[in-house]
């Protein structure tokens, strides 16, 4: 018996030290896969993009990582000490592995035959977070715990757990505690009460079982359970642990990360967001990128809101289309306001069900999604009466219509309109975009027509054909016949004509503009050139295949998006220079590092980083000076209500009133406003740039030019003024009218009058 003991402990002997070589070299195997600790000093924790605006206001999220990563120092005790009585209590005694707990897992496996128990510590969490794999087997394991005790000895206690707060995922996309407490509960970490707390810190065990949205009765016993535990522990005394098993649920989702939206610009962040993408692919939604854009956010509110009245104004001048729904009346209040929320508001306007009309449809009363109750008035009711008094008429209680409120916060009857519209608004010094509007609502249309759409530009292209015109030696008192005119082409013909109808015979090319003369503009191109009213085009930043070569260029007959259109009357606003618009000023990490800095070329004569001058200085004054003249007695004359000296700009309205534009500025603030249907429907007579985009342009620059100084371009050497015969453009001894010219192209003085003089100037400009 004693050999055989002996015998015995000898194999025990032999087989532990081959047992320790194995495990020696396993150990060692295993050691060699494992990463550098050191890391996690320098790691970089997933976060979503973030857009704001250039003054700081947040224009969006994107990313399904909700995170917002905070310090250690920054994390309330208790909020620490939940999160130890759920996870980990020995947290700060142990040497990142937890004998106990490990014993606790080995003694259930043994029981029960499964692995219920993982007794994991929190850095064995971390390490599992940040470096290995979630499959369950020995040997992750194995390099959990080798790789924990490692993590102990170059990382603090509180570097461990930070790393935990933030990385840990809680549900709902919310990653780190700070992401959590504003998805669940609205509320910085400071803000979250003790059984909030206590709610966060039972999610990491099974952030779906235990989650207060999906399944709240399950959450409340395990905001419970860490509650008892915090209480056994004396993290709690008696009074806090029943008041805070008394609280309620409270948690509902917050969509938002703090800080919320600030500033709505979905076309804008669209538009960013689809840029980073091209650059730096799928990684924008994780890399914790933020975006400060050009936007200026009170000069971005005030263009949409000029492009939804203006919208609105338009619509309504053509007619009330009715209900868009019905609620039967006779349900309770309750379920007819959760039928409301179907109708989910748009644009300017709230869903509301019709209570009551009376016979005179004065007095229309409703009820919003809200719960209130609201009175319309006649005033608010009179444009659908006007327009379409029987469509009115047929309101019926129980009906769902929209309303909105007015400029002056009255409630107003209102519609969807299905009309669209945009504004772009440019610093023209630069090309930083100030304000961007690509439709009516975002979420009903994410086409952005300030940059995804080709419009035909109409008379807002004329300014570029007279740049051409004075660049080849012709003046603002250059008369063309504004007379009929034919193109013949095989069997058919193309008979321009004016807006009015008109034809107004000898017209001076100042005339033409502010009055926008088609047939001038036609015979102007054939005079001098097609080729080069082209190539002066490409000048302003123009393609090839936006410029069709035929005659119908003159009057806008090519396409350009409103990006386009900022590029070319940037040009006349800041004095001659080509700048190219931009939207993103800088691109920066969450710490500050920034990656992108926009360094704009900028219209400037020899300063650093200039841009191209493309028009020369006495050219772009007498420009300037025309397109002055547009909105001091021709078609934007609407514009005078503002009040300023400095407006400048070009109406545009294309055949068939298909396009309106506003293409205007007040150097050096640049504003095109545009509307039109998407599929190409006529707006409707009398629907030109002058009526339907005009007032646009106007309601944004009356709050965008508020408390800036009008601005004078210096005449420049080598322009002179002369006065004029009004009727020949030539100059006059006599009272005439004054204007302007290049001193190398004064025109001669007018000869005597007689009658085989007048009948050779008629001849000529026939």
């Amino acid at each position: 018996m004693r050999k055989f003991l002996i015998g015995l402990f000898e194999l025990i002997l032999i087989a532990a030290a081959v047992g320790l070589g194995f495990g020696f070299i396993e150990y060692r195997r295993l050691q060699a896969q494992l990463p550098d600790p050191e890391s996690l000093r320098h790691v970089e924790l997933q976060t979503p993009l973030e857009i704001y605006s250039r003054d700081g206001r947040l224009i969006a999220v994107f990313g399904d990582k909700k995170r917002v990563p905070v310090a250690i120092g920054e994390v309330p005790r208790p909020l620490v000490q939940a999160f130890l009585a759920a996870e980990d209590d020995r947290f700060y005694q142990h040497p990142g592995v937890d004998p106990q707990g490990l014993l606790r897992a080995a003694w259930e496996l043994l029981r029960t035959g499964h692995k219920r128990q993982g007794g994991s510590t929190i850095t064995m969490q971390v390490a599992r977070n940040f470096f290995l794999s979630p499959e369950k087997t020995y040997e992750r394991k194995f390099k959990e715990i080798l790789l924990a005790l490692k993590m102990e000895q170059v990382l603090s206690k509180d570097e461990i757990l930070e790393l935990y707060l933030n990385k840990i995922y809680l549900g709902h996309h919310a990653y780190g505690i700070a992401a959590a407490a504003q998805i669940y509960y609205g509320k910085t970490l400071e803000q979250l009460t003790l059984p909030e707390m206590a709610m966060l810190a039972g999610l990491p065990k099974a952030p779906s079982r235990f989650n207060p949205i999906s399944d709240p009765q399950r959450a409340r016993l395990r905001r419970d359970y860490v509650l008892r535990r915090m209480h056994e522990l004396g993290f709690i005394d008696d009074d806090q642990y029943r008041q805070a098993l008394r609280q309620p649920l409270t948690a509902s989702l917050h969509q938002a990360l703090a800080p919320s939206r600030q500033l709505d610009a979905p076309y804008v962040a669209e538009q960013v967001r689809n840029q980073l993408h091209q650059r730096f692919g799928d990684e924008i939604y994780t890399a914790g990128y933020r975006v400060i854009t050009t936007l200026d956010s009170r000069l971005q509110r005030a263009a949409q809101s000029a492009v939804r009245t203006g919208l609105h104004r338009y619509d309504e001048r053509h007619g009330y289309r009715g209900q868009e729904g019905h609620i039967d009346p006779s349900l309770p209040e309750s379920e007819r306001l959760q039928a409301l929320q179907d109708h989910t508001p748009a644009g300017a306007t709230v869903a509301a069900q019709v209570l009551a009309i009376d016979p005179e449809l004065t007095r229309l009363t409703v009820l919003l999604a809200s719960g209130k109750t609201i009175r319309l008035d006649r005033k608010g009711l009179a444009w659908a009466y006007r327009t379409s008094r029987k469509r009115l008429s047929q309101l019926r209680p129980g009906d769902v219509i929209r309303v909105r409120r007015d400029e002056t916060g009255a409630w107003r009857l209102a519609q969807i309109p299905q009309v669209q519209g945009a504004l772009l608004s440019l610093d023209s010094r630069s090309g930083a975009v100030r304000a961007m509007v690509g439709g009516y609502d975002f979420s009903l249309s994410k086409f952005n027509r300030t940059v995804q759409s080709q419009r035909q530009p109409g008379s807002g292209f004329k300014p570029i054909l007279h740049t051409a015109a004075l660049e080849a030696g012709m003046t603002a008192a250059t008369v063309i016949n504004d007379a009929p005119i034919v193109y013949a082409n095989g069997e058919s013909e193309w008979r321009p004509e004016n807006y009015s109808g008109k034809f107004y015979g000898p017209t001076r090319l100042r005339v033409a503009l502010r009055n926008s003369r088609n047939l001038v503009s036609i015979r102007l191109l054939r005079r001098i050139g097609l080729d080069r009213v082209i190539d002066t085009a490409l000048r302003f930043g123009f393609r090839p295949e936006q410029l069709p070569r035929t005659p119908s260029l003159a009057l806008g007959s090519g396409t350009a998006s409103l990006w386009d259109m900022g590029r070319v009357f940037s040009t006349f606003a800041n004095g001659g220079f080509r700048i190219e618009p931009y939207l993103i000023e800088r691109i920066e990490r969450r710490d500050g590092t920034v990656i992108t800095q926009a360094e704009p070329a900028r219209a400037c004569d020899g300063c650093d980083h200039a841009a191209p001058r493309i028009v020369e200085p006495r050219v772009h004054y007498l420009m300037h000076s025309m397109l002055q003249d547009v909105v001091r007695r021709g078609t934007a004359v609407r514009a005078k209500q503002l009040g300023r000296g400095d407006l400048a700009g070009k109406t545009g309205t294309t055949n068939d009133q298909r396009d309106a534009w506003f293409n205007g500025y007040a150097p050096p603030l640049v504003a095109i406003a545009w509307v039109g249907f998407d599929d190409g429907t006529p707006l409707g007579r009398g629907e030109t740039g002058a009526h339907a985009a005009l007032p646009i342009w106007i309601d944004y620059m009356k709050v965008a030019l508020d408390g800036r100084p009008e601005y004078t371009f210096p005449q420049p050497e080598g322009i002179v003024t002369a006065r004029i015969d009004p009727q020949t453009g030539l100059r006059t001894h006599e009272d005439g009218i004054p204007e302007l010219f290049r001193v190398e192209n004064l025109p001669p003085y007018q000869p005597a009058a007689s009658g085989e003089q007048s009948e050779s100037l008629l001849n000529e400009l026939f």
